[in-house]
């Protein structure tokens, strides 16, 4: 734990911190959990980074005020937290398509776009929220707490409740502690816990997502498929209830045959689609780039995998090229198709 430098002077029997000169140094450390905390209050890779040094600025002005009652660590997720929800009332949730309706039955007829109101649920680098290298167990823990099915969960919860459930589930905060952090009672924030948990139950749980070869196998075997327009090899890699979902339209599709029936309308030719791997989420993911008339390729946006034992299972595009810097890819790839 992060020491902070005491004065000897005590007031009412209270250790007090004097010095705010040393705040950068103390407080860095937990920037990137608090990314990925905003994050999932969020469920926005901008408005996350935004809250994050709106939590830097509160605790660098107020830092003189701060007594160490807490640990620093407390005190800067209880800034984060309430800054969190003091935006969240000002926005509505953000979804994934599959979050807004049931699965389209007609895969040639064409996706309906949603309204321009419609905030939908954003990705996250892996680079910018997981651990370094250190204890294996913490990295998986990361990653499963950062995956796209809990994240579209947690945007069901009303954000009183999300902010509970984070705090209690995913940081394991006591309950007083997050009465504290909240301003309200242990009562209460039981009371939300218990709600929580009955809406993240009722939202499910997705089958046990692979980690490691057997996951960047399968993310292999999509970007040749894709690359390759190989209808027959995409089949292989998905699940029997495979589901593909485009953000920014409100139809999505469910099942092998009706995935594959979309998909052959847009796999094109040989060539027309070339990929880069990327991990979001603490998942396997694909930077996307569209072959032009010209024969160069312009960004098209990110599909991120969830992949299990038996296969690929969804298929969640998000088609905006402005997302793919987030995740230090170049504007064009610079290599052949896999396979020649």
């Amino acid at each position: 734990m992060v020491r902070l430098r005491r004065s000897r002077q005590k007031r009412r029997g209270r250790t007090t911190v004097s010095s705010i000169e040393d705040f950068a140094t103390l407080a860095e450390p937990y920037r990137r959990e608090l990314l990925a905390h905003c994050y999932r209050m969020m469920g926005s890779v901008y408005e996350a980074e935004d809250l994050v040094q709106e939590t830097y600025l509160r605790a660098w002005r107020g830092f003189e005020k701060f007594e160490g009652r807490s640990s620093l660590r407390t005190w800067l997720y209880t800034i984060a937290t309430n800054a969190c929800l003091n935006e969240r009332r000002q926005r509505s949730r953000r979804p994934l398509p599959s979050g807004l309706g049931p699965a389209e039955g007609d895969p040639d007829a064409p996706p309906e776009a949603a309204g321009g109101d419609v905030l939908w649920l954003q990705p996250i680098p892996d680079a910018m929220v997981m651990p370094g290298p250190g204890d294996p167990a913490s990295i998986v823990t990361s990653r499963e707490q950062l995956r796209l099915a809990l994240i579209a969960s947690l945007q069901k919860l009303t954000p009183r409740q999300r902010a509970v459930y984070l705090l209690r589930e995913v940081l394991e905060f006591p309950a007083a502690n997050v009465a504290a952090m909240l301003e309200t009672s242990v009562a209460a924030v039981k009371s939300s816990l218990q709600r929580a948990r009955a809406a993240m139950a009722e939202a499910g749980t997705a089958d046990q997502e692979l980690t490691g070869l057997d996951a960047q196998d399968l993310l292999e075997q999509y970007m040749t498929a894709f690359e390759k327009a190989d209808l027959a090899a995409l089949e292989r890699a998905l699940r029997k209830d495979a589901a593909l979902e485009m953000v920014g339209y409100s139809s999505w599709f469910s099942g092998l045959d009706t995935c594959l029936r979309y998909l052959v309308r847009v796999l094109g030719s040989p060539g027309t689609w070339r990929m880069l791997p990327v991990r979001a989420n603490g998942q396997p993911a694909a930077a996307a780039y569209l072959r032009r008339d010209d024969g160069t390729y312009e960004a098209f946006g990110l599909a991120v995998l969830t992949v299990t034992s038996g296969g690929i299972s969804r298929i969640t595009v998000f088609g905006k090229e402005d997302l793919l810097p987030w995740f230090d890819v170049p504007g064009a790839p610079a290599r052949q198709a896999r396979g020649g």
